[in-house]
């Protein structure tokens, strides 16, 4: 992973800072690993949805299958309310007794792992994840499998990294991999995976960390269409090139879903914290969501279950205004209630299908009022399902190259990523946190907002070091030393000496206090205080690089020294102070 560099003839003692390579043997043994998480996953996920379907096949048809069947066509009538509310009360159970995490929707609770944890997720969850969310779906659960298989991707990912020895940088990769592989095999969409896995678990795009996460996702993406084909997940009618009133239009659909995004989330956390109120242990909170979720699913069968024939429906336009309308609130209300109560489940899928449905009324609104434009509800639907996610989850690109990748729609592509930037605008305007990061916020998880690049790695220490140094030669004493100290000359406040041989070549470094010492002999050599090699900088070193060596040697300063190994400077923490002040004067 780093290297050192060559010194100076003399300083073969000396310790450098190590530079970082771009890539290396390590990040191809970490790609290797990734691909072979990448076909795992995918081959989870299929177990997943095979999983969920056997579920639903037993709690609404009671018959075996493993089919992916909806349960929207059941014919239990009120006769189905027990049925969610056992699955509730199973995954409670499940939460008690093996792991409370596997309640959430499973990207916060990988992100929290990442933050806050090294990336080290209990092997339990690779198992424990996919079981809650398929009791939890099958019996009628509004989720999406999305969520839960990506929750456990990341978790095979970080098992693979705990059992192999490997950084916590190398973990996080390898989670996020996992992750990315995971939903990857569940849309067929490996360029949206890899750009979730950058914008909510990586947090920063190094070719080291995204070249394992993309093999993963190509992997798994490979499982899947050698399973079901290349077909699109949700296949449209071609749509048209957009003029320029109908981008507009587009637009504005995706800021009026970022708001909505905003009121989505809000419900959400008010429904957690209604929950957290409740005078019962939070073990039977699935069970109470999951009565709502029965309630709401005898009066509309269709917010049951995942409900990716709805989202295909409304794509399509195939959906009349009342039925857009009805499936709209109810799938919100089901969805919130049973999310707020901590059952298992994703949020992609329900944001989808109530963005879509959102997208396509105010299509229909949009068409009725500007009956020339030409606005189709259809481009509508697609721009409001991915501005609805964009803005609750806050990741735009995500969110647009996902809708383009699921419905394979070129045309798509211009509204879809204006859309997405207004609601992604809408959204942090008016609300600090999103529905991802909002519960990490509230337990005290500070998330990044953004990256960009290290600042001190782009600032060399040859720029940034002090070059007027007190230094002693290694064969003066102690005597001499503190002699020269006494008159108060030029550098002699300073803490830090390096001790320099014949040559001008840094062999120490010694302390003022260690100097003034009275238990030294003031006839020893200097030279004699040495305990172990120099740490140096070299003037080609980054700060980046400079910092990282001071934090692993353990000292607050290091000589500085040129290709001819002689002394050229010292390089202090106020240095790098002063440096990270110029970036504050940069904005």
């Amino acid at each position: 992973m780093t290297d050192g560099i060559p010194v100076a003839p003399g300083m073969e003692d000396a310790r450098v800072p190590r530079v970082t390579a771009v890539i290396d043997a390590r990040v191809a043994l970490m790609s290797a690993a990734a691909a072979v998480l990448g076909l795992a996953a995918g081959i989870l996920a299929e177990g997943l949805v095979r999983l969920i379907g056997l579920v639903t096949n037993l709690a609404f048809y009671h018959r075996v299958s493993m089919d992916f069947v909806s349960p929207a066509g059941n014919r239990l009538g009120w006769a189905l309310l027990p049925v969610p509310v056992a699955g509730g009360l199973l995954v409670g159970l499940l939460a008690r007794y093996g792991s409370k995490a596997i309640r959430g929707h499973g990207i916060p609770e990988a992100m929290e792992q990442v933050l806050v944890n090294g990336s080290r997720i209990p092997a339990r969850l690779t198992f424990l994840k996919p079981l809650s969310a398929a009791i939890a779906i099958g019996t009628g659960g509004p989720f999406g499998a999305e969520g839960p298989i990506i929750a456990t991707g990341g978790a095979l990912g970080s098992l693979v990294g705990q059992r192999l020895p490997m950084t916590a940088l190398e973990r996080k990769t390898l989670l996020a991999a996992g992750a990315a592989a995971g939903m990857a095999a569940t849309f067929g969409a490996p360029v949206a995976a890899v750009l979730l896995a950058v914008e909510l678990l990586l947090f920063e795009l190094r070719p080291r960390s995204v070249i394992p996460v993309a093999l993963a996702a190509v992997a798994a993406t490979g499982v899947r269409f050698a399973l079901h084909g290349i077909r699109p997940i949700f296949p449209m009618a071609p749509l048209a090139p957009p003029s320029g009133l109908q981008l507009c239009v587009y637009i504005a659909v995706g800021a009026l879903a970022g708001l909505a995004s905003v009121g989505a989330t809000r419900a959400l956390h008010w429904i957690e914290d209604g929950f957290e109120r409740l005078p019962v242990h939070w073990m039977w909170w699935p069970a109470l969501g999951g009565l709502a979720v029965g309630i709401v699913g005898v009066l509309a069968p269709r917010t049951l279950g995942v409900g990716y024939d709805n989202i295909e429906a409304i794509l399509g336009g195939t959906l009349a205004t009342k039925a857009l309308l009805l499936l709209c609130l109810a799938k919100f209300v089901s969805w919130a209630v049973a999310l707020g109560s901590g059952t298992s489940g994703g949020t992609l899928a329900p944001l989808f299908t109530i963005g879509g449905a959102l997208g396509a009324l105010l299509g229909v609104l949009a068409a009725a009022v500007l009956p020339g434009a030409g606005v189709d509800p259809r481009m509508c639907a697609l721009v409001g399902m991915a501005a609805i996610f964009a803005g609750a989850a806050r990741c735009l690109l995500t969110s647009a190259v996902f809708a383009f990748e699921i419905t394979q729609q070129p045309m798509g592509l211009m509204p879809l990523l204006g859309g997405c930037a207004a609601a992604y605008l809408i959204s942090a305007l008016v609300m600090r946190h999103g529905i991802m990061t909002g519960k990490l916020a509230r337990r005290g998880v500070r998330v990044p907002a953004d990256y960009h690049a290290d600042h001190l790695d782009q600032l060399l220490v040859r720029d940034h070091a002090t070059r007027e140094v007190a230094a002693f030669g290694a064969d003066e004493t102690v005597g001499a030393a503190r002699r020269w100290l006494g008159q108060g000359g030029p550098g002699a406040s300073h803490q830090g000496f390096p001790l320099l041989d014949a040559e001008g070549r840094p062999v120490g470094l010694v302390m003022g206090r260690d100097l003034l010492d009275p238990a030294l002999d003031p006839g020893l050599a200097l030279g004699g205080l040495i305990t172990r090699p120099v740490a140096v900088a070299l003037e080609g070193s980054s700060l980046r690089e400079a910092a990282d060596h001071m934090v692993r040697e353990g000292v607050g300063r290091l000589p500085v020294v040129g290709s001819d190994g002689r002394l050229a400077g010292i390089l202090t923490r106020s240095d790098l102070l002063d440096a990270h002040a110029l970036r504050l004067g940069d904005g």
